[in-house]
């Protein structure tokens, strides 16, 4: 049976990236890695891709007259490279309407605080974290989710929460939340390329619910 072929899309150093591709190589998640994207020339990414031995493309915003056109850009790559799903990893720019429709419910996306809270434009990394830190809430975690056309409101896949209770700094919080995006980010593209999940709106069922990593 042809794998699955995924593609990664991002901004930075690709940290969760690297956690796919471990559960890749191990043969847990069913698929291949055909191209990574990345909308900047200083991503970390380019260098794991370039080492890993997977496609890697520059697509700059700045060469393009508008978000249109660079978005035709991203998806004309996609469609050349026959990608069946398109996993977000750190990936800062809105995806348009035509790449959306054209995976409907076949992106995904990792965001570091359980999500409705500390979402939404702007909020992404460290700017999360401070949020989190700043507010005094006990417990954070991660929240992976299907992407529509608005920052972090698609139809959440999984969570997980992680005590911050005792964390003494943002940085702390990231370490902690950090952890669990490794782990549940993996087997929620397990359970999206093994079509695990079932989508009602903005609600998702997991059928035949998959574990990494256990035994």
């Amino acid at each position: 049976m042809k794998k699955k072929r995924l593609a990664v899309l991002a901004s930075g150093r690709g940290s969760n990236f690297l956690a796919i591709l471990e559960k890749i190589k191990t043969g847990e998640i069913p698929a291949e890695v055909g191209i990574c994207i990345t909308n900047s020339r200083d991503a970390g990414v380019i260098d794991v891709s370039k080492k890993q031995g997977i496609p890697i493309s520059v697509v700059l915003p700045k060469n393009y007259p508008d978000a249109g056109s660079f978005n035709d850009a991203v998806l004309s790559l996609l469609i050349n490279h026959e990608i069946d799903y398109v996993i977000l990893a750190g990936y800062l720019k809105l995806l348009g309407p035509q790449i959306v429709n054209h995976f409907s419910n076949r992106i995904l996306n990792i965001h570091p605080a359980l999500l409705p809270s500390f979402g939404g434009k702007g909020m992404y990394g460290h700017h999360v974290h401070d949020a989190v830190y700043k507010r005094g809430v006990k417990v954070s975690g991660a929240t992976v989710h299907l992407v529509n056309t608005e920052f972090d409101a698609g139809p959440i896949v999984l969570q997980k929460a992680v005590s911050i209770e005792s964390a003494a700094s943002a940085e702390e919080i990231a370490k902690r939340v950090l952890e669990v995006e490794h782990e549940i980010y993996p087997r929620a593209v397990k359970l999206l390329v093994e079509e695990h999940l079932v989508v009602e709106k903005l609600r998702v069922s997991i059928i035949e619910d998959v574990s990494i990593g256990k035994n």
